[in-house]
């Protein structure tokens, strides 16, 4: 399969460290959004909406939007509940995180990590919204170990991507612990430990 992402995007993160986590076989290809290379028409007709990551199999699907596709991936694995309430619960966090995370956390990011623009130029009431999710996923993990259930799936990658980088969006994330905390623990996850 080859994974067309930018490499500065959690969204594509999330797809990479799926794959990874899975020891999935891919070819990651470069799409650079800022020089418009998922304007081209080329790319158009994998993804109409032109937004990266898209994932495309040999035998010609195309998946796209970044939720979608981990979900997929993650099917029949340790990184998706088998019990079909515990998987509504993963999806209500993937649902959560594309409604009320990252257009927030994610966007202030991009003003400042691909715009260049200093966190005094962020809109306020974006940041606003960005601290109230950062303050909610923190409050959530005061109680559990992982967001559902006993062990880590796909919602922790999803939260994970554009939480441990809250930083470039100018976030202080040191006043958080439980946050803070769960983030080192899908670090080591990550990292294979």
């Amino acid at each position: 399969m080859k994974i067309f992402g930018d490499e500065k995007s959690g969204n594509c993160l999330k797809v990479k460290r799926t794959a990874d986590h899975l020891g999935l076989a891919y070819e990651w290809v470069a799409v650079d959004i800022m020089r418009g290379e998922s304007r081209t028409p080329e790319f158009l007709t994998m993804s109409p909406a032109g937004q990266v990551p898209v994932v495309a199999w040999p035998d010609g699907r195309v998946l796209a939007q970044s939720n979608a596709i981990i979900r997929y991936l993650a099917a029949g694995t340790g990184l998706l509940p088998t019990d079909p309430f515990e998987q509504a619960k993963v999806d209500e966090w993937l649902f959560w995180e594309q409604y009320s995370h990252e257009p927030y956390v994610a966007v202030c990011r991009f003003q400042m990590l691909y715009e260049g623009r200093p966190a005094e130029e962020r809109d306020d009431w974006r940041v606003a919204r960005g601290e109230s999710a950062l303050d909610f996923l923190d409050a959530a993990l005061s109680a559990r170990r992982w967001l559902v259930g006993e062990a880590f799936t796909v919602a922790d990658i999803a939260l994970h991507a554009y939480s441990h980088l809250a930083h470039e969006g100018g976030f202080d994330l040191s006043r958080r612990r439980h946050l803070t905390a769960w983030i080192q623990r899908c670090a080591d996850v990550f990292a294979g430990g």
